[in-house]
């Protein structure tokens, strides 16, 4: 047998498992392409902005009097350490504008969270730096989106396709709006960055209803995870639209990040053109052909805070959330029988304070005909115009109600493409049990009861340690025909 440590809690949980387990982890099994040495990172920033892709740089579409919106991602997404994307690319695209005449009055930076929560004084700290920070925070320069901020939120009309568009009037009203961003695979989408970004950060609840939704992330081009679903393709279509509507491009400074985030690439420019070659070396990281065999166990640990925040692998939705992403990410080294067994704290904290109607989504699902989480659906403009679950959004630093909606259309996914999920280690074993879910002491104890009732006496298992503690792969058949993907993991356009 193999000793393994898996996450539980703020600790760890041991598991024996059979000698023939196999092992993954991001970065370790399989190396990351070569990032950028350090002392290379500036040369490497200064080659980008000088030369973007498919549009002029920056010190010729700005000057004197022009007004400039940096459009920075929140703390769920990339690295802080001091040669961050985010630190870095601002520093150096600070130097280009300040060379064209740009005035420091006139810039402005907004943390895209989206439909998380509005970032506090501490997250912008820890976003920027001291130095960006003390110059632009205490002048009211830097600022965190408010979708629901009415004033401030621009209605676009619709896309071709017939979805709203809406997105921040300081951004639309910007001379030149700089998209900052992270090329990291995404469950939702197959990357972040780009479009996506702009999409989901500067919009409000109802265009990311047009995405976020069983409509979008039930279909079978949405699972794997892969870069031509419908979900990717209504990005492109909703930033495109505002950029129609501004006249004029975003402005993007991307980096593809390996599984310490940081920088192998940076890539500046066009995102309609420049986000083609960025995922070109990002889906060397990212789309990983390693597995020589199905599996029919997956087996892996979820801390109590992690990604969302403090309570993602304690909260019953979340949890589900967690692990669907998992299963996108996954299902292509995954058997027709697959099991997950994960252990979690599930102690019954749901971390009202960061969501605080997630409690009244479960009681919900408990009652009322909710037989599987895409009938919660009907509920979403009921708990997205909740006036209390909005005022905690916009000044308390809560999770935008709908956005609870986003995570249960995508806990699906689990209970779709699994025989049975087992959660180990539970305290309040009912909150799991509520979801579905089935509840054991061990590991040990779960894997034999799926020997017994799903997967045989011999099956297939993958161990992924510190799945949560590093940024994704999407693991592939180390033969991509043999999951009927690309070289790169990624289906035929199944978009419509």
């Amino acid at each position: 047998m193999k000793h393994f440590e898996f996450e539980y809690g703020e600790g760890t949980m041991g598991a024996e498992l059979p000698d023939s387990v196999d092992v993954f982890i991001p970065g370790v099994t399989v190396p990351d392409p070569d990032f950028i040495p350090e002392a290379e990172l500036k040369a490497a920033y200064q080659e980008s902005l000088t030369h973007p892709i498919g549009m002029p740089p920056v010190r010729e579409l700005v000057k004197k009097g022009s007004r400039v919106v940096f459009i920075i991602p929140d703390r769920v997404k990339g690295g802080e350490q001091p040669t961050s994307h985010r630190k870095l690319a601002v520093r150096y695209l600070l130097e280009e504008l300040y060379d064209a005449g740009v005035e420091k009055k006139d810039i402005l930076f907004i943390i895209s969270n989206g439909l998380h929560p509005r970032s506090t004084d501490k997250d912008a700290l820890a976003l920027f730096g001291p130095e960006i920070y003390h110059e632009f925070w205490h002048s009211g320069q830097i600022i965190s989106h408010d979708s629901e901020d009415q004033e401030h939120m621009v209605d676009l009309g619709l896309t071709d396709r017939g979805d709203p568009v809406y997105m921040n009037r300081y951004v639309y009203e910007a001379d030149l709006p700089i998209l900052i961003g992270h090329v990291q695979g995404n469950p939702y989408g197959g990357y972040s960055g780009g479009y996506k970004h702009s999409a989901t950060g500067i919009s409000n609840w109802k265009s990311i209803a047009s995405h976020h939704v069983p409509s979008v992330m039930h279909r079978d081009d949405f699972t794997p995870v892969n870069n031509t679903s419908l979900m990717r393709n209504k990005f492109d279509e909703i930033s495109m639209k505002m950029e129609e509507a501004m006249g004029h491009p975003f402005f993007c400074c991307d980096a593809v990040l390996d599984s310490k985030s940081r920088q192998i690439a940076i890539f500046s420019g066009y995102a309609k053109v420049m986000m083609q070659k960025s995922w070109e070396i990002a889906d060397k990281r990212t789309y990983v052909h390693w597995a020589e065999k199905k599996y029919d166990v997956l087996v892996f640990g979820m801390p109590q805070k992690f990604h969302y925040g403090d309570g993602m692998g304690t909260n019953p939705i979340m949890m589900m959330q967690a692990l669907s992403a998992q299963v996108l990410r996954f299902k292509r080294v995954m058997s027709d029988r697959c099991v997950i067994i994960c252990s979690s704290l599930c102690n019954g904290f749901f971390n009202d304070f960061r969501w605080p109607y997630l409690r009244e989504c479960y009681e919900w699902f408990q009652h009322d005909g909710m037989n599987e989480l895409p009938d919660m659906n009907r509920l979403g403009e009921y708990f997205a115009t909740n006036e209390e679950y909005i005022r905690k959004y916009r000044f308390a630093n809560a999770f935008h109600p709908f956005h609870g909606f986003s995570m249960m259309s995508c806990g699906h996914i689990a209970e779709m493409n699994t025989s049975a999920i087992y959660i180990v280690g539970a305290k309040e074993p009912g909150y799991a049990r509520g979801m579905g879910l089935k509840t054991r002491a061990t590991f040990e104890e779960a894997l034999e009861d799926a020997k017994k009732k799903y997967v045989g006496d011999e099956p297939n298992i993958l161990a992924l340690p510190l799945t949560f503690k590093l940024p994704a792969v999407h693991l592939g058949m180390k033969n991509p025909a043999e999951d009927g993907m690309d070289a790169y993991g990624h289906t035929p356009c199944a978009c419509g």
